[in-house]
């Protein structure tokens, strides 16, 4: 281990292109040898979570606890980024938004996009983010020619500190020539490719310090309107629970993110496997190594993909993600809670399921009679609005075909934990579905909990799809 650490210590030093590819090769040397003596150590769950990942091999089910406890991954790398608008605030932001940009051969999507993010934030969720451009392309006169343009029609942004613009020197780049040809790509596909993980490895190691939050997006996105407002919902609903990457969005590097914590491993990470393969590949094996098993992905989604055209030789690219919504966009609060059921789950379709805006749900095998499933909230709260949605589009049957749905206070402890043991009847399901408005206009206690009762037994299992509660705000908002 001392080995390991004295040369990863030399990585702080990223000025000479020829010593990268060396350090490369020698890190990667040193911690396989590592972790061969170290292999008893690592668990046999972690092996089977990153064996999942295995349709685009990397073998890192070898070192997954090594890369969680080097700490000098913890550090900034050895960078001196180019200045070209703006310049970072004192005070960390929320939100930091991540944009890497190159030039094109057709089309050119980035004013759009920041235009995007901004028309689409309100003045109060402004005050919270931070955008971040790094123009990754070696063709200086085009890096300069676009941040002129950028300050004519951003200039009240980048004075306000909402937006930075920034140029890592290509002398910093590890070599892009002789690159491995893996999953037999054209070299200059290799070489586009590695080139991306670097620019974006470079973006995130200088966003490390800007926010308590980062967002991983494209040059070429469109945004929902208050995005920022929908994060902070779904990022409160998390609080408590562990998450590496949170996805919101289904396509590529769109609308992924991270504590800015992990940004100094993730920058580290990219460029240790830069010529490896992509960069969407590369970040699913970073949630692995980091023992996140499942995609934690969101609807609707918050951003949308809106270049015709790829940056890589100006193929076309029509991708598009179906679950996007740009307006109307209701994300519930859902605050932290605890969830419990004495209803029979089928193999992990676990009560938690149910209570996120999640992709995935909870399913139970056939309820009886005075089956329960409750919500117990850390804290209790004022609730405007509960939503409830049962069965599938492919199991239209498995609803709840008779049951109630409650609120309690006076929590009390119990064998199976925390229960409320005094509830109000809200309403029946129909249709296996219920939705309460003005919560809070008929219950006159703060609510410690929300019940669903299975009223009559069914022989049919059940799916609960969502379970959606909308707080009140505060009198101030």
């Amino acid at each position: 281990m001392r080995l390991l650490l004295k040369a990863l210590d030399k990585m702080r030093c990223f000025r000479k292109r020829s010593t990268i590819p060396f350090l490369v090769a020698l890190i990667t040397f040193l911690l396989f040898i590592n972790l061969y003596i170290e292999d008893g150590y690592v668990l046999e769950e972690d092996k089977r979570q990153l064996r999942e990942t295995s349709m685009h091999p990397l073998n890192s089910e070898r070192y997954v606890h090594t890369f969680k406890d080097i700490t000098n991954f913890s550090g900034t790398i050895n960078v001196t980024y180019r200045y070209l608008a703006g310049t970072p605030l004192p005070r960390k932001k929320y939100l930091t938004i991540g944009l890497s940009s190159v030039k094109r051969k057709r089309g050119n999507y980035l004013m759009e996009t920041i235009k995007s993010i901004f028309d689409q934030s309100s003045y109060e969720e402004l005050k919270e983010i931070v955008v971040v451009v790094h123009l990754a392309d070696f063709d200086l006169a085009w890096c300069e020619s676009l941040v002129q343009e950028i300050s004519r029609k951003f200039g009240h942004h980048i004075i306000a500190g909402r937006l930075l613009v920034i140029h890592a020197p290509e002398e910093y780049y590890p070599s892009l020539d002789g690159l491995k040809r893996n999953y037999n790509d054209p070299e200059d596909r290799v070489r586009f490719r590695s080139k991306q993980n670097v620019d974006y490895a470079f973006l995130l190691n200088f966003c490390t310090n800007l926010s308590h939050f980062y967002m991983m997006l494209e040059d070429d996105v469109r945004c929902s309107r208050n995005f920022l407002t929908a994060l902070k919902k779904v990022i409160t609903s998390r609080e408590g629970s562990y998450w590496v990457t949170l996805e919101f969005s289904k396509l590529g590097y769109i609308g992924k993110l991270y504590h800015s914590r992990d940004l100094p491993r993730l920058a580290h990470f990219l460029l240790m496997f830069y010529q490896e393969m992509p960069c969407d590949w590369l970040l699913i094996h970073f949630r692995g190594l980091l023992a996140q098993k499942d995609v934690i992905r969101f609807k609707p989604s918050l951003f949308q993909h809106m270049g015709y055209y790829s940056s890589y030789k100006g193929a076309e690219n029509k991708l598009k993600d179906d679950d996007f919504e740009e307006d109307s966009l209701d994300i519930p609060d859902n605050p932290p809670a605890t969830l419990y059921t004495n209803i029979n789950v089928f193999e992990n379709y676990d009560a938690t399921k149910a209570y996120s805006t999640v992709d995935e749900y909870f399913w139970g095998k056939a309820p009886s009679t005075g089956d329960f499933f409750v919500v117990v909230f850390n804290k209790s709260t004022k609730i405007s609005k509960i939503k409830v949605v049962t069965g599938s589009d492919d199991r239209q049957n498995d609803i709840l075909h008779h049951g109630a749905l409650e609120v309690g206070e006076k929590l009390v402890g119990t064998k199976k934990g925390r229960q409320c043991s005094s509830y109000i009847t809200l309403g029946e399901f129909k249709n296996g579905n219920i939705e309460v408005q003005n919560v809070d206009h008929k219950i006159s206690f703060d609510i410690e909990c929300v019940r669903i009762v299975v009223t009559a037994s069914q022989k049919e299992w059940l799916i609960i799809r969502s379970i959606s509660l909308w707080t009140t705000p505060p009198p101030s908002q």
